[in-house]
């Protein structure tokens, strides 16, 4: 969860600053294997964050997502440090996404939605 919140915050930055191409380079193989519908989301936790990240994806012009090992990855770490000291331009928090964890699936043909402004 922690690491789709992270990708949920960068693709948030890279909107607001109008970012229309981007290279997402991630070291959770899951999480890319994930967004790129390579793997199937098992878990009903993740579901939610799953779909927030493939809405935001939509917002682009053209995105890529591409996995590094963890070895390899020292650009991510020193990225990571460095985005902990940014702040967002209007908040000095991230938002959290809410999530709601029922005692089962619910499993259903056709939803429809009303916009309310949270994803």
């Amino acid at each position: 969860m922690a690491e789709y919140e992270a990708c949920i915050l960068g693709l948030r930055l890279d909107i607001d600053m109008n970012v229309q191409e981007l290279l997402v380079i991630g070291d959770s193989d899951l999480l890319v294997c994930q967004v790129l519908g390579e793997l199937a989301t098992k878990n009903t936790k993740i579901l939610p964050y799953l779909h927030c990240v493939q809405e935001l994806i939509n917002r682009f012009t053209k995105i890529e997502f591409k996995h590094v090992s963890r070895i390899q990855n020292e650009l991510a770490v020193a990225l990571a440090t460095l985005s902990s000291m940014i702040q967002h331009p209007d908040k000095n928090f991230i938002d959290p996404i809410p999530i709601e964890i029922r005692k089962q699936p619910a499993y259903c043909a056709h939803v429809e939605e009303e916009f309310d402004g949270n994803p």
